[in-house]
């Protein structure tokens, strides 16, 4: 089997898939993450241009490095612009994440889910939807959501934005690889109680590991599924 997770910044796809990015990898399935925005120019925009591309380097080697812990097999960078996806095309959006898909052809999707209050999520989740349409030649097998710390949670609690999970995979034996993949993003761990801390983490993925009587879990909402 090969995996997909489509995240819009650094550091989304360990927050949201990395306990079970190590278990797909044990399973012997072949992992890859596309990360779509650069997840600088915005958050670092006062630093001027050179230090804002030494930051850009920085986290693409800390993906890298996440990536190696969480055996992801590849990393593709698409650098769109960080926070200003909803500037270009939507055209432009769904090319980018249709490249890595049609390069890659995985059998398991996963990418944001709609309601987060982070803007570049939600375009990052329509935009996966499009390019993630199904064919007649291949198709995906799962389409799922993961959730997003510092996103997910924040939004309105609204029926039409809520998270509503309907899949769990048990990461009690994966947690600990997770957050190591975690302390690789260096320039994107907060201080607890935020969120995005290995304590913060630690908290949430034992709260989903209680729904399923685990001791550790992660949470997605399964939008598709070919038999």
């Amino acid at each position: 089997m090969r995996v997909l997770v489509v995240a819009a910044h650094p550091d989304d796809e360990v927050y949201g898939v990395g306990g079970t990015l190590v278990r797909h990898k044990e399973a012997g399935d072949e992992t890859f993450v596309c990360i779509v925005t650069e997840g600088c120019s915005q958050q670092y925009r006062d630093l001027g241009k050179k230090r804002l591309a030494e930051i850009t380097r920085q986290k693409k080697e800390e993906a890298k490095e996440a990536a190696k812990i969480l055996g992801v097999k590849e990393v593709f960078f698409s650098d769109l612009p960080d926070m200003k996806l909803d500037t270009i095309a939507h055209a432009e959006l769904n090319g980018a994440i249709e490249s890595c898909i049609k390069e890659i052809k995985p059998d398991i999707l996963y990418t944001h889910h709609w309601g987060d209050v982070n803007k570049d999520h939600k375009l990052v989740f329509e935009s996966t939807m499009v390019a993630a349409r199904p064919g007649i030649s291949w198709q995906i097998k799962r389409v799922l959501l993961y959730e997003t710390p510092s996103s997910t949670e924040w939004n309105a609690p609204l029926p039409e934005t809520t998270f509503l999970p309907n899949v769990y995979v048990d990461i009690s034996g994966t947690l600990e690889i997770k957050l190591s993949a975690m302390k690789a993003y260096k320039s994107e761990l907060r201080p607890f109680p935020h969120p995005r801390s290995i304590e913060a983490v630690k908290i949430y993925s034992g709260k989903n590991g209680l729904v399923v009587a685990r001791s550790a879990a992660e949470a997605f909402r399964l939008i598709r599924e070919v038999i």
